[in-house]
């Protein structure tokens, strides 16, 4: 039996597992992708503490420092999570099953999808959603990025480092990335940015070799690519959660107040999958150890009725 189990290693649950750890806390920490995607960003300028550094490297400083403590990890990956009175059942694709009093839900989200006809075709073939993972492909080549926030923004700038030619397909005016990013990618002589614009199909035979768009460029409708990296944001992975009845908005994000707590007692969430409005690494990292604190407070307070076996259920008093 568990004090807390956390779902999800990335810097959220990286961060809780760390403070559970430092409160003597009996966790378990399930990830299959530690350190999450902050690992799949080049260059990290914003984390209080360190001037730069690389999100891996940043990965395995919260990864090391949860290391540090007696705490218990499972790469593997949750299938199911059951309420039975006050505790929690989670199940993993490794058919194991975990009992614990709260959980700690931080498992991010996965990458949105543009949805036109050729993105599923091309997957992998031109299109791409990490610059990280596949921009060094594009050694001299043309390519694009799709979207109008600030990791668009950064995918360009680094997809300048490899390619010839890095177009920003922005839907609306202008583009909404930090000031410094922008003023890094005006000041970019590879990159060029195109507002107003929607990309409507993605052409090619083996692999990508043109987008359609929604209006004329340059006297046509059609841009030649090599490549096309997806950047318009992330979908809340919280279809666990909501399936214990938690709260979500209308994105589909976890409800949480200002001590990561959500409508189940017992059950706490963290992160970019919170509908938290500015989601950061840090603010993430924020909310994993409100989240903690909440949970230990939680177990403190309460008497547990959990069970054991398959018919079996034992009331467990408070040993804290």
């Amino acid at each position: 039996m568990y004090d807390t189990i956390i779902i999800g290693a990335g810097c959220a649950g990286l961060a809780a597992a760390m403070y559970a750890g430092r409160l003597n806390m009996k966790t378990l920490l399930i990830g299959d992708n530690i350190g999450g995607t902050i690992t799949l960003t080049d260059v990290v300028e914003n984390y209080p503490g360190f001037i730069k550094l690389t999100g891996q490297e940043l990965a395995d400083n919260l990864r090391n420092h949860a290391e540090a403590y007696n705490i218990e990890k499972s790469e593997a990956k949750v299938t199911k999570i059951k309420r039975e009175h006050n505790c929690f059942i989670v199940e993993t694709n490794e058919s194991k099953t975990h009992q614990s009093r709260t959980i700690i839900f931080a498992t991010g989200t996965e990458w949105r999808k543009l949805n036109v006809p050729g993105e599923k075709e091309f997957a992998n073939k031109g299109v791409h959603y990490c610059a990280l993972c596949d921009g060094a492909v594009y050694q001299n080549r043309i390519v694009a990025v799709v979207g109008g926030g600030d990791s668009s923004v950064k995918e360009a700038l680094l997809l300048s480092q490899f390619a010839s030619k890095v177009y920003i397909l922005v839907r609306r005016e202008k583009l909404r990335g930090e000031p410094i990013n922008n003023q890094r990618a005006d000041n970019n002589k590879k990159i060029q940015v195109i507002t107003n614009i929607n990309l409507k199909q993605i052409k090619g035979d083996k692999v990508v070799k043109s987008v359609q768009l929604d209006r004329e460029l340059n006297g046509s409708n059609e841009l030649k690519l090599d490549a096309v990296f997806v950047a318009i944001g992330h979908n809340a992975l919280s279809q666990l959660a909501k399936d214990v009845d938690v709260k979500v908005n209308d994105k589909g994000e976890i409800i949480i107040n200002r001590e990561s707590k959500t409508n189940i007692p017992g059950f706490f969430a963290a992160g970019d999958v919170c509908d938290t409005v500015f989601k950061q690494a840090i603010t993430g990292v924020a909310e994993g150890v409100s989240a903690v604190y909440s949970a230990y407070t939680y177990v403190n307070e309460n008497e547990f009725i959990c069970p054991i076996g398959n018919d079996d259920m034992v009331n467990i008093k408070n040993a804290k």
